[in-house]
């Protein structure tokens, strides 16, 4: 029989599993008070007291916040809303995560791994650097652009954006390109001085610092 469960929180996380797992799972606000196993698709600063009020049988989906006795399930995607193939897609486990759900979050596709508790704000911040810095790092230079007049066409900067991930996918570090990686420094000097200050320093500490 297929376990049934409530996901507490409308958000773009919350909506999304409710919409790939369809009508086993229910999904509801915050204040709700269901029956059955809640997962607590919520901000991290109001887990600790929703938690409290489904002792032992929540998981909170927070990759940073660790709460002796809740166990944790952290995708390590970014979520929209809608329901996507997550096929290989890493799902953080810290405590003891239930079994029908981690078996329900392995039928979309998620690639469960245990994670230390006290490495999970380590985990985190690669998280962030990795989606919420690079997405800041490109829709930052794109208003550069554009305050200067240079509107790019087409689908602008994310086809750069794509081809680089997709080289670092298969090739690793080596699949990095650009002047950095070239020592060419003529051509970084010219880049850097056409840079506003603190996005100069940004540049220049990002290029040094993995060159």
């Amino acid at each position: 029989m297929t376990t049934k469960f409530t996901i507490l929180g409308r958000g773009r996380a919350g909506r999304a599993l409710a919409e790939a797992w369809g009508p086993r799972v229910a999904l509801e606000e915050h204040t709700a008070r269901p029956e059955g196993l809640v997962i607590l698709a919520v901000p991290d600063r109001a887990v600790p007291e929703l938690a409290a009020s489904f002792p032992g049988r929540c998981v909170h989906l927070a990759g940073s916040l660790h709460l002796e006795g809740v166990p944790c399930a952290h995708p390590l995607t970014s979520f929209d809303g809608h329901a996507h193939d997550w096929t290989g897609t890493p799902l953080a486990v810290t405590g003891a995560v239930p079994d029908a759900l981690r078996r329900a979050f392995g039928e979309l596709g998620f690639a469960a791994f245990d994670l230390p508790a006290e490495l999970k704000p380590l985990y985190h911040a690669a998280a962030v650097l990795t989606s919420g810095h690079a997405a800041t790092l490109w829709l930052g230079a794109a208003s550069l652009l554009l305050a200067h007049g240079v509107a790019l066409p087409g689908r602008g900067l994310l086809p750069l954006a794509e081809a680089t991930l997709r080289n670092v996918a298969q090739r690793g570090a080596a699949g990095r390109t650009g002047p950095f990686v070239r020592g060419d420094e003529a051509t970084i000097a010219r880049d850097a001085d056409a840079l506003p200050e603190t996005w100069r320093e940004i540049f220049l500490k990002l290029g040094r610092g993995l060159g």
